[in-house]
């Protein structure tokens, strides 16, 4: 395990940044392509740990897969709903999106299938899926803990009906279910009570199906109800995939700490991306945002003037939650964080691990139940900072070096899971625009 140790920005950023594309993107369409009638053509996708797992697995049930790693082009032909292999061990590692997806997905298939991935793996909840998969037909046997991986679906087609869920632990396990409906046997329909952490994530995952031709009904009366017919295939399709809005937000949220400027390309008012909203919350701090249709740019508060501190709710965007934290320490008054409880079922419990991380830094932080209440100290601390194997905390705390000379984050290796060469493109962008761009 290596060390990387910050540097702070000396001068105001100015910097124009590509960001890789966007993980939840690229698994939504591999599952799609992989279903399709015909060979779809994905361009700008994500080449990581998360999405080389989802790749892996579908060959895992002979799904063909060709994929050109430099030119991040990934050509797929589909099995025509049809799942080739009758029995196969899924090997998932860490993603929540890989094992909730194909959980569903193989659930379409005529056999047995297992799905396990590493120890965090067993500690993320999947059983509401399965619940509802088990209404719709599928045969599903957990091997530890009930409601956790490792589990079995045991599959003879889903036959179709209505189903409902409450208050989901996350997002995923409704797209999943949303991404296979089309396959069974009659029209899925699926009620979902109380509050969906991550909810922009839905309006994805059936944006993503529309693109490849499969249409959803959504209403909300008042409770939020989606309907698929069962009538429907997916069509190949040649779509370019987005980058990555969740992993934009920590080069957005830079000269909001350093000074300056910075741009990110093919990225802005037009995204499916629910996170794409980060901006608003870097306007409430005290940030100049603008958004073209595919760039957005965010330039820093004006010198001197420090940021402000807020009182949010973000459960639409969790996957954001690790950026403001890091931003709260450089705040001219507390910030508080609210109605993210979902984060402690992620790649490790982040409300825990970030209360532990900022109170090295300085700040006081009370960590509640779905929570946090960040207190800013007078001056940063240099610090060790553990990771957690959590590509979220990594770069969210890179944020602090900017201003923390010394600062070191421990394994940024884990960057692997979703952005590989995070620490490069970090140092290209404090290098300036002749360098920045990618």
């Amino acid at each position: 395990m290596s060390t990387y140790t910050c540097r702070a920005a000396t001068t105001p950023l100015d910097a124009t940044v590509a960001i890789p594309g966007s993980k939840s993107l690229t698994n939504r369409a591999l599952v799609c392509a992989a279903l399709a009638d015909g060979t779809s053509i994905l361009s700008n996708v994500l080449i990581a740990e998360d999405t080389m797992l989802m790749i892996e697995a579908l060959r895992a049930l002979a799904i063909s897969i060709t994929l050109d790693g430099p030119g991040a082009t990934c050509e797929v032909t589909g099995c025509r709903g049809h799942i080739p292999e009758s029995e196969a061990d899924l090997f998932c590692g860490n993603s929540g999106t890989t094992i909730r997806f194909l959980t569903a997905l193989t659930a379409i298939g005529e056999g047995a299938y297992r799905l396990d991935g590493v120890a965090r793996m067993r500690r993320r909840p999947i059983g509401e899926l399965g619940a509802v998969l088990q209404t719709l037909g599928a045969g599903i046997e957990y091997h530890g803990d009930e409601g956790f991986p490792p589990l079995t679906v045991h599959a003879s087609g889903l036959r179709g009906g209505s189903v409902s869920f409450s208050s989901p632990q996350s997002s995923q396990m409704v797209s999943a279910l949303l991404l296979a409906a089309a396959y069974a046997n009659r029209d899925v329909f699926i009620e979902i009570e109380g509050v969906v952490p991550s909810s922009p994530f839905l309006r994805m995952t059936t944006a993503v199906m529309e693109q490849f031709g499969v249409s959803v009904i959504a209403g909300r009366t008042p409770t939020l109800r989606y309907i698929v017919e069962s009538s429907q295939r997916y069509r190949a399709t040649t779509l370019a995939i987005e980058p990555d809005a969740s992993n934009a937000t920590y080069f957005l949220a830079a000269p909001v700490v350093a000074g300056g400027r910075v741009t990110v390309r093919g990225l802005g008012r037009r995204s499916v991306q629910g996170d794409v909203g980060f901006v608003r919350v870097l306007e409430r701090m005290g940030c100049t945002t603008a958004q073209a249709a595919a760039e957005t740019t965010v330039i820093g508060p004006p010198a001197g003037q420090l940021l402000h501190g807020i009182d949010i709710d973000l459960n639409d965007m969790p996957d954001t939650v690790p950026t403001l934290a890091v931003l709260a320490l450089l705040a001219d008054s507390p910030t508080t964080i609210r109605n993210v409880a979902n984060l402690r079922v992620k790649e490790t419990d982040r409300l825990a691990a970030l209360t532990i991380e900022l109170r090295k830094l300085g700040a006081e932080v009370d960590e509640q139940a779905d929570g946090l209440v960040i207190r800013p100290p007078r001056r940063l601390i240099p610090a060790s900072i553990e990771t957690y194997d959590d590509h979220r905390m990594a770069m969210s705390f890179a944020l602090a070096g900017l201003k923390c000379p010394g600062l070191r984050i421990e394994n940024p290796e884990c960057c692997s899971k979703t952005f590989p060469d995070f620490f490069d493109r970090w140092e290209a962008m404090l290098r300036g625009p002749s360098v920045s761009s990618f």
